[in-house]
């Protein structure tokens, strides 16, 4: 049975943090690139953060870019996105992606594999 079980959303101020975890099990994690879309209400789900099979590799949605590092501990077979300054164009349901296909998600113009749930993210004062 796959499973990716996504916490660490939460409401914050602006300019606050949060780490995003996401627990994968059921398949073989170190073989998978792993990633992080979001959507927000009426908006369209889009890649946030994308990293490589090893960890080697990462690409970033340049609203993000230097603010949310994604990183990836094979050994515990989990990903996270580190939130750093959260704005108030931030707020949506973060979702975890495990993707089969070689490269990043960045490489290719559609998402594919499994994914969570998704966990909110609501930024507010």
């Amino acid at each position: 049975q796959v499973q990716l079980v996504e916490s660490g959303g939460g409401l914050v101020q602006p300019g606050g943090s949060l780490r995003l975890s996401c627990a994968a099990s059921g398949f073989t994690f170190s073989t998978w690139a792993m990633n992080w879309y979001r959507q927000a209400p009426g908006k369209e789900r889009e890649l946030v953060a994308a990293i490589s099979r090893t960890g080697g590799s990462t690409n970033y949605a340049d609203s993000v870019k230097g603010r949310f590092p994604i990183s990836r501990e094979n050994v515990k077979s989990t990903v996270y996105l580190q939130m750093i300054s959260l704005q108030p164009e931030d707020p949506a349901v973060y979702y975890c992606n495990a993707d089969p296909r070689v490269g990043l998600a960045s490489d290719y113009s559609f998402p594919s594999g499994y994914w969570g749930q998704g966990t909110p993210v609501t930024v507010s004062s």
